[in-house]
């Protein structure tokens, strides 16, 4: 199982604590860049307008900078792995015998073709709410920094969340469903402070934590994080080239530009994770004979025996 091959390296609680410390000084000090290009324009509150987006930088300098940090939080997790735990990348990504691309490529193509054609399809039906936002120059440098970057930060959040953090929890708790609750939680907690919330109310934060459920749960089916993988990498990249608006976390130099009323209503925010996400695990659960649901998502982590044995000997 995915999350017992935690108990064959390294688990005791205080490597993992450090671990976490190691990720958060990582994650800061590739901050620091940021912090002091925003000093040289005048001061972190000089660049920030009333609605707490970033209006000074060039967009696509805030979005490397705005990156930054997730690259060198995944070298940090890396980093964790081989270094305090002795655990191979492989063995944090999958119980296969090797890491299976496919899988990434299908959930990466999935999330991309729904996105495209979604985003096509409001532009259709509602192109008062969208304008052209397209400049060659600028979209092929967002595209360099994006297709370069943000796989690194949604690799960074998987192997953080759905790998690092869920075995480490799972070793402690002997479970599998305090893992996949607690690293929702705390993966949707942590976009709290994303300028979306404050435009759009805390009820975007069920989209975040029922985010975290998705991609737990399908690392947990498929005992293994190629899925969410490729689905996150396909969902923020997607996203970033096709669509910005004035008020989101990302802003980019992307193809159209979102000019309606920052406004989420329950449904809104309800669809998505309630109906189009469970269509997506079911999509993969029949691609991938997906079975024995509430043992792979509540049931018990048993060290395996072969360890038992050994630590008995």
């Amino acid at each position: 199982m995915y999350i017992a091959q935690a108990f064959r390296f390294h688990h005791e609680l205080w490597r993992y604590i450090i671990g976490v410390v190691i990720i958060m000084i990582a994650v800061f000090i590739a901050q620091i860049p940021f912090l002091v290009a925003l000093t040289l324009e005048g001061g972190f509150d000089a660049a920030m307008d009333q609605s707490g987006i970033l209006k000074v930088l060039d967009s696509n300098l805030t979005l490397f900078f705005l990156l930054l940090p997730f690259a060198a939080g995944l070298v940090a997790v890396l980093f964790n792995a081989k270094y305090l735990h002795s655990q191979p990348l492989k063995t944090l990504t999958t119980t296969r015998k090797k890491i299976d691309w496919s899988r990434f490529f299908f959930a990466f193509m999935l999330v991309a073709v729904f996105t495209i054609l979604t985003t096509l399809g409001y532009y259709f039906f509602y192109p008062e709410d969208y304008q052209l936002n397209f400049e060659p120059t600028s979209f092929l440098i967002l595209l360099g920094i994006a297709v370069i970057f943000i796989p690194l930060q949604t690799s960074f959040e998987e192997y953080m969340f759905r790998g690092y953090l869920m075995q480490g929890l799972g070793v402690f708790a002997k479970n599998r469903w305090v893992p996949l609750f607690l690293t929702s939680f705390i993966f949707g907690g942590l976009h709290y402070f994303n300028p979306e919330v404050g435009q759009l109310g805390d009820i975007i934060m069920i989209h975040y934590i029922g985010t975290g459920f998705m991609l737990g749960i399908m690392t947990l089916m498929d005992e293994g994080l190629e899925l969410a993988l490729g689905f996150h990498a396909a969902n923020n990249l997607v996203a970033a080239l096709l669509v910005t608006a004035d008020w989101t976390a990302f802003q980019t130099e992307s193809i159209f530009k979102d000019v309606s009323a920052p406004i989420a209503s329950f449904w809104d925010v309800a669809i998505p994770v309630f109906i189009i996400y469970p269509l997506f695990l079911f999509i993969m659960a029949k691609k991938y004979g997906w079975s024995n649901w509430k043992n792979k998502l509540f049931g018990k982590i048993e060290k395996p025996e072969t360890l038992k044995l050994s630590e008995e000997s």
